[in-house]
């Protein structure tokens, strides 16, 4: 058995100083009220607040927002989250016509939609994730769909759900690098998140994946799991840097350089990955709607090295 992977705690004299390439902008304008406006009223989660990103005046500001089904508590208490951990007690089979009709509301062109781990129910979640993908499709059909969903545990009934449904991506993140998974996602394994996405590629289809640095992972590490991921098939991948949401969670180890990220990006690239977005504020829905087209990400890379 492998031996646990501490991540030291940080003093304040410690703690890295966050640089001025991770400063955002606050959210403000009109685009911005409006979605305020349709998540209050038609009483949706979204993981833009719950999870504290740091892109959601840039994301609502554009008309745009990642929703969060199966409620606002997790079942799961990953160290670098901050979500809500807890045991849920909201089931709403309404939600899925909700979320359909708030995007509809909204006139995205591409939507985002996640959710909480639901570990309790034996389909985790699965019956209204494939509920609400359909609902979504029917309402909009013209709108592309990226769909962030947790291991339900591996079980591969739960999964294929999720490929009978057929949104044009399917997200499921690693997070981190193998030796601090135990740590930084506790309930989740490293091993059965490569299955679950090998799983979906099998299912056809566009599967994408992301990591996160400044956990304590080195370069090394984080390029084995680039090739991991390359190797069950995923198409694309987000790399951003970890922030602390609270005191409470992990601590940020370091912050790494744009350059670094640059740097993995290329690499990500030469590994043979469709699509790298990579960047200090990068998170996995960032600029998702350019995700969904196949070759995109590859085209634009080979233009700039070749300028």
């Amino acid at each position: 058995m492998k031996e646990l992977t501490i991540i030291p705690a940080v003093t304040d004299e410690q703690k890295p100083k966050k640089p001025d390439w991770l400063r955002v902008k606050l959210p403000i304008g009109e685009s911005y009220k409006n979605v305020r406006n349709l998540v209050d009223t038609h009483k949706l989660h979204t993981i833009c607040e719950s999870g504290n990103c740091p892109n959601m005046g840039e994301c609502w500001g554009a008309g745009t927002a990642t929703f969060m089904i199966l409620g606002n508590i997790c079942t799961r208490s990953c160290g670098f989250c901050a979500v809500a951990t807890g045991r849920p007690t909201e089931l709403d089979w309404d939600e899925p016509q909700r979320v359909a009709e708030a995007i509809y509301l909204m006139k995205v062109k591409h939507a985002v939609i996640t959710s909480v781990d639901r570990d309790e129910l034996k389909d985790g979640g699965s019956i209204i994730w494939y509920n609400t993908i359909n609902a979504v499709k029917q309402l909009n059909p013209d709108t592309t769909l990226e769909t962030l969903i947790p291991d339900f545990k591996g079980e591969k009934e739960n999964i294929q759900r999720i490929i009978e449904a057929a949104p044009e991506v399917v997200s499921h993140n690693i997070e981190t690098v193998e030796r601090l998974t135990r740590q930084v996602r506790i309930q989740a394994k490293y091993w059965r998140s490569m299955e679950v996405l090998k799983t979906l590629k099998e299912g056809s289809m566009r599967t994408k994946s992301g990591i996160m640095l400044g956990l304590g992972e080195t370069k090394d590490e984080v390029i084995q799991t680039l090739k991991d991921l390359r190797n069950v098939g995923v198409d694309v991948v987000t790399i951003g840097q970890y922030l602390q949401p609270t005191k409470k969670h992990l601590p940020v180890q370091r912050f790494a350089h744009p350059d670094e990220f640059a740097e993995l990006r290329d690499i990500g690239y030469e590994l043979g990955i469709d699509y790298v977005e990579s960047g200090p504020l990068v998170r996995s829905s960032y600029h998702s709607e350019r995700h969904v087209f196949p070759g995109l990400g590859r085209q634009e890379w080979l233009l700039k090295k070749g300028a």
